[in-house]
């Protein structure tokens, strides 16, 4: 049986994430701007506070120099 290399290897959740999380963050956005436009606010809310805290996170991350 063969072993992938560290190259074949699958990205973890928080590789992809952070690689992916300017579109992660518009994705959320856009679902918040629907909840909005279907007079949903709380529900809107609830997914902005989604993206604030990755936005934090990631922010956090790179004053660290990571």
């Amino acid at each position: 049986m063969r072993h992938p290399t560290a190259d074949q290897r699958p990205e973890s959740v928080a590789e992809l994430a952070q690689l992916y999380l300017g579109n992660i963050l518009y994705a959320i956005e856009l679902a918040a701007l629907s909840l909005d436009e279907q007079r949903k606010p709380t529900d809107a809310a609830f997914y902005r506070g989604i993206g604030r805290k990755l936005a934090e996170a990631h922010g956090r991350e790179q004053g660290r120099g990571a």
